[in-house]
């Protein structure tokens, strides 16, 4: 595990319980690229440390990530859900007395930093415990997310909302949320169903959950490793068929229990 000392202006959490503190986590997989513009353009007068979760990578990620300033978490398991779950075991050696707000973003650079207020602002003032990034309720880039991807977060978004009563338009990776609600949850998935478990289990726990509007952008440098991709694709689509199949049918029917 590579680590890095945040810039001495970070303003450390006072102990116990819940804090101001915002960790902004970043699940990286060979992200050379533009891993280090999308750290340095995260507002360090809001985030105490930037979290670059090295998910394998073999292109140089995790140094870029160091040299502009990011915390780097090692996480070689392939998968999304592996990397987020690396990181929560990370935080919870390193931190154990302190509950921050846990800001997730991709590594590409589609996502916005400036919007990170919209996500935490919920949060640090206690008016949520979920704050999903709606695209949909925002601005797409035109051509930044192909018809399939779009298709099929609104379909997705429709069943949830059909299921569960409240509104949803995006399962967006752009998100906020405590590092205690997360526990709470007991996130299983290690793919590409993180996102949408997230909102399942929020949903039938009753959080409250809403979506800010934010912008997705092309993404500024290097290959997709998703959308872009038949495999990455097939297999998103995979994990979200199943967890909308354990969404109308019960927890017992979860692809990770």
């Amino acid at each position: 595990m590579h680590s890095s000392s945040v810039p001495a202006t970070t303003t450390q959490p006072p102990p116990g319980g819940k804090t101001d503190a915002v960790d902004v986590l970043i699940p990286a997989r060979d992200e050379a690229a533009t891993i280090a513009a999308v750290v340095r353009a995260i507002p360090r007068s809001l985030a105490r440390r930037v979290i670059v979760i090295d998910n394998g990578s073999r292109d140089g990620t995790a140094a870029r990530a160091l040299d502009a300033g990011a915390v780097v978490v090692d996480a070689p398991l392939a998968g999304y859900g592996n990397a987020c779950l690396a990181a929560l075991s990370w935080l919870r050696e390193d931190d154990p007395g302190h509950d921050p707000v846990l800001a997730f973003m991709v590594a590409d650079g589609s996502d916005d930093p400036r919007e990170l207020p919209r996500l935490t602002t919920p949060l640090l003032e206690g008016r949520a415990d979920l704050v999903i990034g709606s695209r949909t309720r925002g601005y797409i880039e035109p051509g930044a997310m192909p018809p399939w991807q779009r298709g099929g977060s609104l379909l997705a978004a429709a069943v949830l909302t059909a299921r569960f009563g409240a509104t949803v338009t995006d399962l967006g990776p752009f998100r906020a949320i405590r590092r205690s609600t997360l526990d709470v949850l007991g996130m299983r998935d290690r793919t590409y169903g993180w996102t949408l478990e997230m909102q399942i289990k929020a949903a039938r726990q009753g959080l409250r959950v809403i979506e800010a509007p934010v912008a997705w952008r092309h993404r500024r440098g290097g290959t997709p490793k998703v959308a872009g991709t038949l495999r990455g694709t097939l297999g998103a689509s995979r994990a979200i068929l199943a967890w909308l199949d354990g969404a109308v049918r019960g927890p017992d029917h979860d692809p990770v229990r």
